[in-house]
């Protein structure tokens, strides 16, 4: 069988931006768990929340699986009043994706997106692929320039 070429990955590949695709048990949707499946140290492992700020729009902020978002600093970071979490609900209207599917590549629209600081400490990190069960690795800088996020420190 064919391996799945997610939407992200077909984006990666048409700007010429190397990555490696890693597959695993959609059943497990803790993002330690995934790091632990993909053995990959679990700051090497980021995950995609998506937000709306007082002003009504939307903040996508990407960080290691096992951290917290600071929604103050998320805030400030971003120049707003306050930034909420967005219904799961309004996750795939929004962005394209679903609640454990969601990648900082490819959404319906480019969202102002920030990038946790760790993630320049490493060549690689990981991201999901856009579908449950998929992750790409590729270069936090890629990434960046791609999608044009902004690094800060934005956890707890």
């Amino acid at each position: 069988m064919a391996a799945m070429k997610t939407n992200a990955m077909r984006i990666l590949s048409a700007k010429k931006i190397p990555f490696k695709h890693y597959t695993y048990d959609p059943e497990v949707t803790d993002g330690v768990m995934v790091a632990a499946l993909l053995r990959q140290p679990g700051e090497k492992v980021f995950k995609t929340l998506v937000t709306e700020g007082a002003s009504k729009n939307h903040y996508v902020f990407v960080i290691p699986v096992g951290e917290t978002l600071d929604l103050k600093i998320c805030a400030k970071t971003v120049g707003e009043k306050s930034v909420a979490m967005i219904k799961q609900k309004d996750l795939l209207p929004l962005t394209g994706y679903i609640h454990g599917g969601c990648s900082p590549v490819g959404m319906k629209k480019l969202f102002r997106t920030v990038i946790h600081t760790t993630a320049r400490k490493h060549e690689t990190i990981c991201v999901s692929a856009g579908h449950v069960g998929n992750q790409i690795e590729v270069s936090p800088i890629d990434l960046a320039e791609l999608i044009g996020a902004e690094f800060s420190d934005i956890i707890v």
